[in-house]
């Protein structure tokens, strides 16, 4: 044990920064992989992107209960899913997967963003959706939760977005079953659909971060 009143020597001293300094260069090093390769990734050779359709004008009512019109969808990229609140299959975890592409686009901020529009818009209301956004983490200057007159979401799911939403007998739990797509799709700057993507292909999600990463730096 070293005595407290012997006084520690130069030779020490410059032992123990240089530990500090090693420390300190391995968490440094540890930490820029994480901010440098997502930029690095979307360098090189131009994707091939599809050109499924194109949005005209809605209206909607976000989960703040604000206006939510196709000019929040200009000049940057969404990433877009279907949900409804009171789904207990197909919603939770393709909602996990939104929340984990949030993380993994954390370094490019609100030049990519998030989008979920429910397929139940009679029952989820600003204030459930709202809840709903929470239980999910959602970042809400990226990730953004819509709702509005069923017939609106309806045009635009059915229309653009190349998604059914039809409506079958309820379980008998009360639960409604409604038929819609578990996949997720990526809409650039200038409201063109350029791809759907499978959630449960690992592969194609990968693909859709590099894609959206893509629009994000060529966007106007």
């Amino acid at each position: 044990m070293t005595d407290p009143l012997v006084p520690i020597s130069p030779a020490k001293r410059l032992r123990g920064k240089r530990v500090l300094l090693v420390m300190l260069a391995i968490v440094v090093l540890g930490a820029v992989p994480a901010v440098v390769v997502p930029i690095l990734w979307t360098r090189g050779k131009a994707p091939k992107l599809s050109d499924l359709s194109t949005i005209g004008a809605f209206s909607l009512v976000d989960e703040r209960g604000q206006p939510f019109t196709q000019d929040a969808l200009r000049h940057h990229p969404t990433i877009v899913s279907f949900i409804f609140t009171r789904c207990d299959t197909v919603c939770p975890v393709t909602s996990m997967k939104m929340a984990k592409i949030q993380e993994k686009t954390f370094d490019a901020g609100t030049r990519i963003k998030l989008l979920s529009i429910s397929v139940d818009p009679a029952y989820d209301t600003p204030p459930r959706l709202a809840e709903f956004a929470q239980k999910y983490k959602a970042d809400p200057e990226r990730w953004r939760f819509v709702t509005g007159q069923p017939a609106a979401i309806q045009a635009l799911v059915e229309g653009p977005f190349l998604t059914s939403m039809q409506r079958e007998a309820d379980r008998p739990d009360g639960i409604p079953n409604i038929a819609h797509g578990g996949y997720f799709m990526l809409v650039d700057g200038d409201l063109h659909i350029r791809g759907m993507y499978e959630s449960n292909d690992i592969q194609r999600l990968d693909e859709l971060i590099r894609d959206a990463r893509y629009l994000a730096r060529i966007a106007k």
